[in-house]
């Protein structure tokens, strides 16, 4: 994986949101790019499960947790599914938990924080559908490429 993003920035600015959200990294990959797939739940974790368990490969799973900090929506176990399953990555505007364990993965994972809390488990949400956060327009397809100089999403493959 050849890329940085702001070289990216520099070439096709234009063409390029930038996500504004800050981000810390709990995977053991601190760059990856891959097809968007979107879940959007708030303080419930069942839809993520089943997003990670259907993507399909080099996906990278955009989560919208509405920012919540008072449990996690990713613990080791579902991050062990997305290593598995050979996601690209997840990026969580939300929590995670089990970091130390999710730092041996090989995957990448942003999330805005930790809360060792799990999330309820009834199932709410939608997925596969546009979500807004850190002022991107997430849509399913959409292509993200992340490294530790930020966030970015293009509306198709850059390279």
């Amino acid at each position: 994986m050849n890329f940085k993003t702001a070289d990216l920035c520099d070439e096709f600015g234009n063409e390029l949101e930038v996500c504004q959200l800050e981000f810390k990294s709990y995977g053991k990959r601190s760059k990856f790019s891959g097809p968007v797939a979107t879940v959007r739940v708030f303080e419930d974790n069942v839809l993520v499960l089943e997003s990670l368990e259907t993507v399909p490969e080099g996906s990278v799973l955009v989560v919208d947790g509405g920012g919540s900090r008072r449990c996690a929506l990713m613990g080791d176990r579902l991050g062990k599914i997305a290593q598995d399953r050979k996601l690209a990555g997840i990026i969580i505007n939300g929590c995670v938990r089990d970091s130390e364990d999710l730092g041996q993965l090989d995957i990448g994972i942003l999330a805005i924080g930790t809360n060792p809390l799990r999330s309820k488990k009834d199932g709410k949400g939608e997925r596969q559908i546009p979500v807004f956060f850190g002022n991107i327009d997430w849509t399913p397809e959409s292509h993200v490429y992340a490294d530790g100089d930020g966030v970015i999403l293009s509306k198709g493959k850059l390279f």
